[in-house]
């Protein structure tokens, strides 16, 4: 559990990182905007600058799947709860100001960090959050692939928006999803 100092750290992490990028973005830089001296934030983050950047990704994670979460308390069925995820992180992802800041001061590392790089640390934490929520309705080995493929495209839509598909969008969601998603899910039934 993150005490205050880290918090702090870590938002000012993330202010450093709108204002001068990434790559740009210095231990002193980070502990200067924190107000706190170089050898507390190593103390606090051993490591230095890439168990900083870890911690500050990893909160990242938790806030944003704690706020899908919070959507998706009273979805009824499997369907419902699925539509609620996806148009949630859509939402998340497409209000996310920092994200779009990076996005525009820094658009090749923030597209690693969506795609190359990042993904498999969002997929893994899609799986983290949300696999205990499909549990209910499917078995492991269908809830787990289910939720890294809803994962992967909702930020494949989030990168590269469709003119027939809105994932921010509960109608149009949930007749992506029920068209090509739980039909598919429903059709293995029948092989088996």
């Amino acid at each position: 559990m993150l005490g205050e100092a880290e918090h702090r750290i870590l938002d000012a992490a993330k202010l450093c990182c709108e204002r001068y990028g990434l790559a740009k973005v210095s231990v002193d830089d980070v502990a200067g905007a924190a107000g706190v001296s170089r050898a507390t934030l190593y103390r606090l983050f051993p490591g230095g600058r890439d168990v900083l950047f870890d911690a500050l990704r990893r909160r990242e994670n938790a806030d944003f799947f704690g706020r899908v979460l919070a959507t998706v308390h009273d979805a009824e069925g499997l369907e419902d709860l699925l539509v609620r995820v996806v148009v949630a992180a859509t939402g998340e992802l497409r209000a996310d100001e920092h994200l779009s800041i990076m996005l525009a001061a820094e658009p090749g590392e923030t597209m690693r960090e969506l795609s190359v790089d990042g993904l498999p640390r969002i997929v893994n934490s899609a799986v983290e959050f949300l696999v205990p929520l499909v549990d209910p309705y499917l078995d492991r080995d269908e809830s787990l692939p289910l939720v890294e493929l809803l994962a992967r495209l909702v930020i494949s839509y989030f990168l590269a928006p469709s003119a027939t598909v809105d994932l921010g969008d509960h109608e149009s969601a949930r007749r992506f999803l029920r068209t090509h998603v739980l039909s598919a899910l429903h059709a293995t039934e029948h092989l088996a």
